[in-house]
């Protein structure tokens, strides 16, 4: 699942200022759930009547109130579950303003529901919201916050998260890794829970050209969308098969749910089995991907019901862990990543409000700061071809062993997911090149393809975006190991990848703080994007893996990643 809105870079000023004076505290390894003192990008339009400077204020002065509310029930400097007792939280929580309460409970749709029901009022005062959030737990009022309520009112709800085997806040130490819950087929259930009267579940044909169509539609008016509403991820139907019909793909894992009346398709939710190495074990998981629901459904609990249904699916085929992302806290995030953005076409991003025009700045400097040259760069670079198949995959295999999870893929896995090919319909979903010196693969890196549709802008409908999937280097695999060459060579290949993206035409080249992206993504000039990601298995406890930055959401090179893990 991706974050709870699309990712877009943070004004460079406004991060600047709080990383230095706020000493922001943000999910990583050791964390165990998000800080919201995350600045969020200025208007880079700056055509409304406010000057660049007024906007950045105001985002500073809404995301410091922000943070100050989530301080007062955290604590600066403790993560949830470990230095704050449930006694600081009355504490904290009678120390809260109307105001601040009221801002709070705003941040997190799923707790403000709960409150609502459980007060018997759609619209509780303050006090009352005070005296429901006194009789709950700190690990139940944190989860499902995130920076954007967006999407979050289903997905945050702790009372169903309660009810399913995955780890909680609060625990605390070195944990014994492996599975939660056991179960056998015989204990699930064979049929699908009832919906609401009006609708029903349906199994999507993705080879259908008109149902993957369907999928494609909802995916395009009711997929993530930025805070703002001016970006929504949009998926084309060659993606969509490319990400949801790897090899081992199962129809019944394109789950969808339609109005009986209409035969509209108005929520949709799928999965694709991979084999996930955790450590030094591998584990059988459904990847699950793609929950969108129309958002005049939303808040009618349709999430968990969606997710208990590829649950079900999954262990009649005696899958019984699951891998997802999402952008808002749940319970427990293994890891957590930040987004980072590289313009490719700087001016087309800020026309469209992407990306902000940093203080006393001009677009001609920022054009000039972020062109590249025509030509790559690097000696035996070139397009990966199905002949290099084993020897992509032999590198991918001893280059990712460094990383505590990572899918293990097979064969056939590996050249769908990595050998480029042009699609009938003239689209390109993956490209990968290959770097053979001596008639040996001695390299290689790889990136996709997911258009954003540009919302309500005159001048243009979408950006095109890369998105760095995987790469490998003999560099890394030296044996004494030598950090500073793979420095080097991960920032020359990575340039080059640049270029070649933006000889494709892309407008902008997005990656996690993951794997051993720290290395390159500052000298790259990649910028901190205001989008987080966190990682969680399904029935499994799983100790913390490191997400590649440190507890003030900076690039941490000293540590790295665990990661190796990239979902479409």
């Amino acid at each position: 699942m991706p974050p709870p809105s699309e990712s877009k870079p943070v004004d460079p000023v406004v991060e600047e200022t709080d990383a230095k004076l706020k000493g922001k505290q943000v999910a990583t390894a050791e964390s165990e759930s998000e800080d919201d003192d995350e600045p969020t990008a200025a208007d880079a339009g700056a055509d409304a009547g406010h000057t660049e400077q007024t906007d950045q204020k105001k985002k500073k002065k809404k995301k410091s109130k922000r943070s100050k509310i989530k301080e007062a029930l955290t604590g600066k400097s403790s993560s949830v579950g470990a230095g704050s007792s449930e006694a600081d939280l009355q504490k904290a929580i009678s120390s809260l303003t109307p105001e601040q309460i009221q801002e709070f409970i705003s941040l997190n749709p799923a707790l403000a529901r709960e409150v609502a029901e459980a007060s018997g009022s759609a619209n509780p005062s303050a006090d009352e919201a005070a005296n429901q959030l006194r009789k709950m737990k700190l690990q139940d009022i944190m989860t499902g916050l995130a920076a954007s309520g967006k999407n979050a009112k289903d997905m945050g709800s702790y009372k169903f998260w309660q009810t399913q085997p995955v780890p909680r806040f609060g625990e605390e130490g070195q944990l014994e890794e492996g599975p939660l819950r056991a179960q056998t087929v015989d204990d699930v259930s064979k049929e699908p829970a009832p919906l609401v009267a009006g609708f029903e579940w349906v199994t999507m044909d993705l080879t259908n050209d008109d149902e993957i169509k369907e999928v494609y539609e909802l995916l395009n008016g009711h997929y993530v969308e930025d805070d703002e509403a001016m970006f929504r991820f949009n998926y084309s139907p060659s993606i969509l098969r490319w990400a949801m019909m790897p090899p081992g793909w199962k129809k019944e894992y394109h789950v969808g749910v339609r109005a009986i009346q209409s035969r509209k398709l108005v929520a949709f939710i799928s999965a694709i089995p991979v084999n996930l190495r955790v450590r030094n074990k591998n584990v059988m998981c459904s990847e699950v991907n793609f929950l969108s629901i129309h958002k005049k459904l939303r808040g009618k609990r349709l999430t968990p019901v969606l997710i208990k249904e590829i649950t079900r699916r999954s262990n009649l085929n005696e899958i019984w862990q699951g891998l997802y992302t999402a952008g808002v806290v749940l319970p427990k995030p293994v890891s957590t990543c930040r987004y980072y953005h590289r313009a490719l076409n700087w001016q087309k991003l800020y026309e469209v409000g992407f990306s902000p025009l940093p203080a006393n700045s001009k677009p001609q400097y920022q054009v000039r700061k972020y062109a590249l040259p025509e030509s790559t760069a690097t000696k035996g670079l070139r397009a990966m071809e199905e002949k290099d198949l084993d020897a992509v995959m032999d590198l991918y295999k001893r280059y990712t062993a460094r990383y505590d999870m990572v899918p293990d893929y097979s064969r056939e896995e590996a050249y769908h997911w990595f050998v480029p090919k042009i699609e009938p319909s003239g689209e390109q979903v993956v490209w990968t090149y290959v770097v053979e010196e001596n008639g040996k693969i001695t390299d290689f890196f790889s990136f996709f393809s997911i258009e954003s549709s540009a919302i309500g802008n005159a001048k243009h409908s979408v950006i095109k975006v890369a998105y760095m999937f995987y790469y490998g280097s003999e560099v890394g695999i030296r044996d004494p190991s030598d950090k500073p060459a793979l420095k080097l060579r991960l920032n020359e290949l990575i340039h080059d990848a640049l270029i070649l993206a933006k000889r494709f035409k892309f407008d902008v080249f997005n990656a996690l703080s993951l794997m051993d992206n720290a290395l390159f993504l500052e000298q790259q000039k990649f910028g901190g994007g205001d989008g987080q990601l966190h990682y969680y298995l399904f029935n499994y406890r799983l100790n913390p893996i490191s997400g590649g930055v440190d507890r003030k959401n900076q690039l941490d090179e000293v540590n790295l990643s665990g990661i190796g893990t990239v979902m479409p």
